[in-house]
Order: C-alpha cells, then sequence, then structure tokens
C-alpha cells in the first residue's frame, strides 16, 4: 500500500494576503484611476510595514497621473506621497520601532493602499492629539514650507513674508511656519472665506486677489517698501505682479504652479530689485541633505506636541470616492489637506 503523505500548507506568514490598492494603470484624469487587490508587501532589511489610515493628496497627485510631473513612476503605481498608520511588521535590522505604534511616511508616491512597506528614516512618530488625517498631511506641505522658509529664504524674525496660494495645503503649511518663524504673514488667497482662514492660522494682513490690485496692496502694506520673501505656490498670471512688489534683496521663492501656467519672468526686475528668485524642490533636498531633513521634521515634532501646528484638513474621503477628492484639489476648492482615508 502506497504511503499517504499530508497535504502541504504554506505557514501563515507566506500564505497570499491581499490589500486594496488605488491605482494609475495608465495616465490620465482621476477618473481612469482603479482600485484593486493585490498581494500584500513584506518588509526587507531596515523597512517598516504600516497599515494605511489615511493617505494625503497634494496639487502634484493629480500631475502626476497624467504624467505631467518631474516624478514619473513605472506603472502602474499608487499615487499619495504620504500617509498615516501603524506598524504591523519590522525588517531585519529596524530598532526604536514597536508593532502597533501610530506613525506616519514619506514615500514620494505609492501611499494609496491599505498597507505600504517603506524606510525606517522615512517614518516619524505621531504626537498624541493628531489625528491620523491630520498626521498624514505633514511632510509634503510642513517639509517644503519648513525647506523654503528655512534652507533657501533664510526668513528672519520681523521680515514680511507674502504667500500666495495662502489657503490651500500648501500655502496654509507656510502661514503656520511663517508666523511661528517670527515674520508678518501677508495671506494672498481668491476669497474672503479663504482669507479668513489664513487669518486663523497665523497671518496678520489679507489680500483677495480676486478683487484686489496683488502688486498695488502689496505695496501698500509694506509702506512702499516690498516684500521680503514671497511664497508662491501659484504660478501663472500672479507671478509677475508679485515680483514688482517685492522688496530690495527679496527673495521669491518658487515652489508650485496650481494657477495651471508657468510664468515666464522679465528677468530686469530681478537686476532693478537685486531680488533673487530661488526654488523650492522639496523632494530632492529630502535625499541630498537628510540630515537638515531630520532637523526640520524634529522642529515640526516639537510644534506639533506644543500645540502650535493645526494642520487643517479640508475634508477625509474614503479610498473608494477617490474621485471627489482630485475635484477638489484640480477645482482649487481644497482649504487644508484632502486626505483619503482607508
Amino acid at each position: 500500500m502506497a504511503q499517504s503523505h499530508p497535504k502541504r500548507v504554506k505557514p501563515a506568514a507566506a500564505r497570499d494576503v491581499t490589500m486594496k490598492a488605488l491605482l494609475c494603470e495608465r495616465h490620465g484624469p482621476a477618473e481612469m484611476l482603479a482600485l484593486r487587490d493585490l498581494p500584500e508587501p513584506q518588509p526587507g532589511p531596515g523597512e517598516i510595514a504600516i497599515a494605511v489610515k489615511a493617505a494625503a493628496l497634494n496639487f502634484f497627485d493629480t500631475l502626476i497621473i497624467e504624467n505631467r510631473n518631474q516624478t514619473k513612476p513605472e506603472l502602474p503605481f499608487s499615487p499619495s506621497a504620504e500617509c498615516a498608520g501603524t506598524v504591523v511588521a519590522l525588517g531585519e535590522g529596524v530598532s526604536g520601532w514597536r508593532i502597533g505604534e501610530r506613525v506616519a511616511a514619506w514615500l514620494g508616491y505609492g501611499a494609496a493602499r491599505e498597507r505600504v512597506v517603506v524606510p525606517s528614516e522615512n517614518v516619524i512618530p505621531i504626537p498624541e492629539g493628531l489625528s491620523d488625517a491630520q498626521a498624514a498631511g505633514l511632510f509634503v506641505t510642513y517639509g517644503t514650507a519648513l525647506h523654503g522658509l528655512i534652507q533657501r529664504a533664510q526668513l528672519q524674525p520681523g521680515e514680511t513674508l507674502a504667500v500666495l496660494g495662502a489657503s490651500g495645503g500648501a500655502g496654509l503649511a507656510a502661514v503656520e511656519i511663517g508666523a511661528l518663524l517670527g515674520a508678518r504673514v501677508i495671506a494672498c488667497a481668491s476669497s474672503a472665506e479663504k482669507l479668513a482662514l489664513a487669518h486663523q492660522h497665523g497671518a496678520a494682513e489679507g489680500i483677495d486677489y480676486g478683487r484686489e490690485d496683488l502688486r498695488a496692496v502689496l505695496r501698500r502694506l509694506t509702506e512702499g517698501r516690498g516684500v521680503d520673501v514671497l511664497y508662491d505656490t501659484v504660478g501663472g498670471d500672479l507671478a509677475e505682479p508679485a515680483l514688482r512688489a517685492m522688496g530690495w534683496e527679496g527673495r521669491y521663492l518658487v515652489v508650485g504652479f496650481a494657477g495651471g501656467g508657468i510664468p515666464k519672468i522679465p528677468l530686469n526686475l530681478l537686476l532693478l530689485k537685486s531680488c533673487d528668485l530661488r526654488g523650492v524642490f522639496w523632494g530632492d533636498f529630502v535625499k541630498r541633505q537628510p540630515g537638515a531633513q531630520r532637523a526640520n521634521m524634529e522642529r515640526l515634532l516639537g510644534w506639533v506636541a506644543e500645540g502650535q501646528i493645526r494642520a487643517h484638513v479640508h475634508a477625509e474621503i474614503p479610498l473608494e470616492r477617490w474621485t471627489e477628492a482630485y475635484a477638489l484639489i484640480g477645482d482649487r476648492k481644497a482649504r487644508g489637506k484632502i486626505v483619503l482615508t482607508l
């Protein structure tokens, strides 16, 4: 009689476990994204696996899925550059973290899924009192504002900081950080409602550039001296009048182009004002200067722990309704962060 053999069964850790993931399978608008089931990833050496509770969207997420951003992931990929959740597994050599700990993480892209694996150096603990939705948006907008205002602009207490697009996620972070650094912040936005939000987050003055002449009011509010630092998340038609309102040796920070157009700048204005145009590319800064980035995040976490950073979330939208989330950003209706929840 032939000997029978028991059927081989995969160990529990090796069984195929699936997760939901929002995928860009071909470039196009948000309506072309698809929700798929994928195998759960496992952490390798130096990595942490996170069960995602919230994944934040940024303006560049509307571009990356259409292949209009400098970051061009291989298809298919998940959008969302940052997330928050809990640690579910640790890779070999990882210490200082525990299973179940609440954390936020920076990925660059790939966070809009139920589980992610990231290098341990890209993870920070979530301070008490901060929700997952708030924590998910700490990296890109606040990281960019810190890098822009500290490393690129060397913003000093008492200087004047004007922020274009002051009520969006990127602009609101710059308003908060600028005020905490001791600057007099002038919020510039397209409605009174948006300006009211910026005032709640530290802006001293406001300009409704939907109704007012941006250059003229900036000059008036600075008593003709002009702006010391300008944080521009909008670009488009606002760039030149804003540049004309710069002060002597001012620093104009190019952060993004939410207005849709990349402006052409008359270089003679830089000469006449002896001012600078300075690019702010936070994604590469993280790679090139990890020590400075870590110091920035430690400073940010200190402010968060003290309750000085509010991390305003405009909307928390379930992953399955991603088109609504993208529409809020694309239609420039977002005031603060838009977050996908899982």
